[in-house]
């Protein structure tokens, strides 16, 4: 049993038997908490330990699905093992030797909103290599309007507060937008199904921008600050794109130079 949040059952479906979300046990305002406090004490998003929000979640979850014996397979597993190589130690083949990639599931649908036969998805938002500058905010609604001008352009922001991804709304250019009040328990799904039938994916660099690669949709991800990211993170997944016969598809360019390449995708030159 996959314990996840968002409604992303279709991402473990190859080897999960069955699936829980977060959203079933605990609220959006709750979960956030435990996110801030996590970043706060531990100086990082990421679950490099098990916490006692993640044992009552589990424990909590378990008897939900009437399960009475289990033992825990938790994400702070895979960040020990795999350290080797973010420290440096160890090349990629450290990481291959360890990890097997795969497509995601391209099936998933969604009817949340009612989809033109090509568009290309977007979701720009701030984090440390793109900051909510003024000169990012211009960005953005160039980005969109350019993108707009030759077709249709589906916004990603779903206005829920549940981590560090919050967007940048633009409410012009005939951008179309999720409709308010999504279920946290299925918004990852519903915004994973809009990347996977996009002809292309636009947005912030970030661990958002390389979903569109597992679907096999071209990735075109901005940043402003390179110091704000890990040329190791970017370097792995082009590495793994690499192993699943998507090589190519995610570009990342620095905003002040790269958005001559939104006239490619404006052109439908996505895929």
């Amino acid at each position: 049993m996959v314990v996840s949040r968002g409604g992303t059952e279709s991402w473990y479906r190859p080897f999960a038997a069955r699936y829980a979300d977060v959203f079933e046990q605990v609220s959006p305002e709750r979960f956030r908490e435990q996110h801030d406090a996590r970043v706060r004490d531990g100086g990082e998003q990421k679950q490099t330990c098990v916490s006692e929000f993640d044992q009552d979640l589990i424990a909590a979850t378990m008897r939900h699905a009437h399960v009475t014996d289990w033992s825990l397979l938790h994400p702070s597993v895979m960040y020990d093992v795999l350290n080797p190589y973010w420290w440096g130690h160890q090349p990629d083949r450290w990481v291959h030797d360890h990890v097997r990639y795969a497509r995601l599931d391209g099936q998933s649908r969604t009817t949340v909103l009612d989809l033109p036969a090509r568009y290309v998805a977007v979701k720009f938002y701030f984090n440390e290599c793109f900051p909510a500058t003024p000169q990012n905010r211009a960005f953005v609604r160039d980005s969109l309007r350019l993108l707009a001008a030759s077709g249709p352009v589906v916004a990603l922001s779903t206005g829920l507060n549940i981590d560090d991804h919050a967007g940048d709304r633009v409410d012009e250019h005939g951008v179309r937008h999720l409709p308010e009040g999504i279920d946290p328990a299925h918004n990852l799904h519903i915004q994973s199904a809009i990347v996977a039938g996009a002809d292309a994916f636009v947005g912030t660099y970030g661990g958002f921008s390389y979903m569109a690669p597992f679907h096999g949709v071209k990735s075109l991800a901005f940043y402003s600050d390179e110091s704000g990211f890990s040329p190791k993170h970017l370097h792995m997944a082009r590495s793994a794109f690499d192993g699943i016969g998507a090589s190519g598809l995610l570009q990342v360019r620095d905003a002040a130079g790269g958005a001559d390449l939104l006239g490619d995708v404006a052109r439908g030159d996505g895929r």
